[in-house]
């Protein structure tokens, strides 16, 4: 049998070319063919996507466009307390208990969106910001991005909520929110990452009351 070596490097050459392209994680192997925006408000853009899929295959794809980022504040007390949220919301048709949480436009820092929202919401003010997390929340159909805060050394004055908000207020043991996380009360996803994050640093001493 008389071996080709000339075909046999050219295999081993399309081998690793194709596997370093599968490797490299900022390849992106869809290719949009068109695009039309189908909804639009001052929060969000619904777009309509024709795209070929990783596979050359043809397809379509729905893409959700969040405006504002979504801002979390964690308030904690030199006692160990901390502050929920509690609001009915109206995509989900139940009543939710979260961290204080709103929005801040793209490109506006999101510390100071941070800050209106604790103000807005609780009536807090904080001296000591410290950053926590950043994530996405849904990015298989969505770009939204979230950071979230502890918020320490805290003042306390009166909520300022907007018409569209009706809120209650609780105190809480931090250590009880964290049981309500895992048992399912608190189910909204940038509560609960951030008040995970925030109990792993308690415990491994990187964040104190």
């Amino acid at each position: 049998m008389v071996i080709d070596f000339d075909i046999c490097d050219k295999i081993k050459q399309m081998h690793f070319q194709i596997k370093g392209r599968q490797a490299d994680p900022a390849s992106n192997p869809w290719q949009t063919i068109t695009s039309r925006n189908v909804y639009e408000n001052p929060w969000i853009r619904v777009e309509h996507h024709e795209v070929l899929n990783p596979s050359g295959g043809p397809g379509i794809y729905g893409f959700i466009h969040f405006k504002n980022t979504a801002i979390g504040v964690i308030p904690l007390d030199h006692e160990g307390n901390t502050w929920l949220v509690g609001q009915y919301r109206y995509a989900l048709k139940h009543y939710s208990w979260e961290i204080p949480e709103g929005g801040g436009l793209w490109g506006v820092d999101p510390l100071d969106a941070a800050k209106r929202e604790l103000l807005e919401e609780t009536g807090i003010t904080a001296a000591c910001w410290t950053p926590l997390l950043e994530m996405h929340t849904s990015n298989s159909v969505t770009d939204e991005y979230s950071v979230a805060y502890i918020a320490r050394d805290l003042s306390f004055g009166e909520a300022q909520p907007e018409e569209t908000e009706q809120l209650l207020l609780k105190k809480l043991p931090f250590e009880e929110v964290v049981g309500m996380v895992l048992s399912g009360e608190i189910t909204d996803a940038l509560s609960m990452v951030a008040v995970l994050k925030a109990n792993e640093w308690l415990r491994n001493g990187t964040l104190t009351y």
